[in-house]
């Protein structure tokens, strides 16, 4: 079974214990490398891998020797309780030892967890975890997380109280930030907040998160969408450096454009329709995005955001070969020249 959305959310905050198999995948390592050390330990609980009821198999070592698959699932360990066996940076080579394994899976063996790169749609380890009849297959995607994702992080950090702007600190943070940063962020508020009953605010937020990188984030939406050419180089070289994903800064640019293509398409005007906006916008933050949908026409904008669709495409082509940084600043310059042009 494939799930995605809220149907993927749901199970990463209570696993199916039941389940044979989980595939996990995706191009970004790191996202799946948490969603992954997430499923683990809801499944296995804090002590898990200190009792010995983790197997890790790296996939190399499982091409080898093909059994110790089925002897980790097999397996009865010393300590009682939930077990899993993990095969790391698996691919379409190992579909058949994994579809034995979980053709031979009973209840109370170990669950299998799989961690693969990027699968084609075609792939045939995809097709194995979406078919059977007791596994499923997770995409996880180059994408911020949602509102009911940093709820649930905030609740697990124990923060209950947090006001509006807060919110809107938070998820622009959740958009800029690789999810272990973004984790690292929750664990400072929490910290920050132990004790303290007053709702989280975003000097709060603002005070936990990285040094710069939300001004800087920022700034760069603000210098494309005024056609400030020339301060586009440098400010994508400090991002670059700082780590940010390409992808991520991509989508954060659409959802900029997007928002001002709300605000010029309007009946009434900026004005009128900046009231209705959700999120919300505050601030010299909202007063700099009315400025910059009074300079654009709606026509504009509709080419503003074709072109960052086609930046999109060509950064996800199997074929492109440019680096996607290099791609992103590439359109974020076409958009600027695009805003000079009124």
């Amino acid at each position: 079974m494939k799930l995605t959305g809220r149907d993927a959310q749901a199970f990463f905050r209570k696993p199916d214990p039941t389940r044979a198999g989980i595939l996990l995948f995706g191009e970004d390592a790191m996202r799946v490398a948490h969603r992954r050390q997430e499923t683990i330990k809801a499944l296995t609980g804090p002590q898990g891998e200190v009792e010995m009821r983790l197997t890790r198999i790296p996939a190399a070592e499982l091409r080898r020797d093909p059994a110790m698959l089925l002897d980790a699932i097999k397996a009865q360990g010393f300590f009682p309780g939930p077990r899993v066996a993990f095969v790391e940076e698996a691919n379409d080579g190992l579909t058949a030892t994994l579809q034995t394994a979980l053709e031979d899976w009973r209840a109370g063996d170990a669950q299998i967890i799989v961690t693969a790169g990027q699968l084609a749609a075609k792939s045939r380890l995809r097709k194995l975890f979406e078919t059977h009849r007791n596994a499923l297959s997770i995409g996880i995607y180059s994408e911020p997380p949602g509102r009911d994702e940093i709820e649930a992080a905030l609740r697990k950090a124990g923060l209950e109280q947090v006001d509006r702007a807060a919110w809107d600190a938070l998820e622009a943070l959740a958009r800029a930030l690789e999810p272990g940063d973004f984790r690292q962020v929750l664990e400072k508020v929490s910290l920050y907040k132990l004790d303290d009953p007053a709702p989280l605010t975003p000097d709060e937020v603002l005070a936990c998160a990285p040094a710069s990188i939300e001004a800087e984030l920022d700034d760069i939406l603000h210098v494309v969408a005024e056609g400030r050419s020339a301060e586009i180089g440098p400010l994508m070289q400090r991002l670059s450096g700082q780590g940010v994903n390409p992808v991520t800064l991509l989508i954060m640019a659409m959802r900029h454009f997007r928002v001002l293509y709300t605000l010029a398409s309007a009946q009434g005007g900026p004005q009128t329709a900046v009231q209705r906006l959700r999120p919300p916008l505050f601030g010299p933050r909202r007063d700099r995005m009315l400025r910059q949908a009074q300079g654009w026409s709606a026509d504009g904008l509709e080419r503003a955001l074709g072109m960052l669709m086609d930046t999109d495409l060509s950064i996800r082509s199997a074929g492109q070969r440019a680096p996607a940084m290099a791609l992103v600043e590439r359109g974020f310059v076409r958009l600027a020249w695009l805003a000079n042009r009124g």
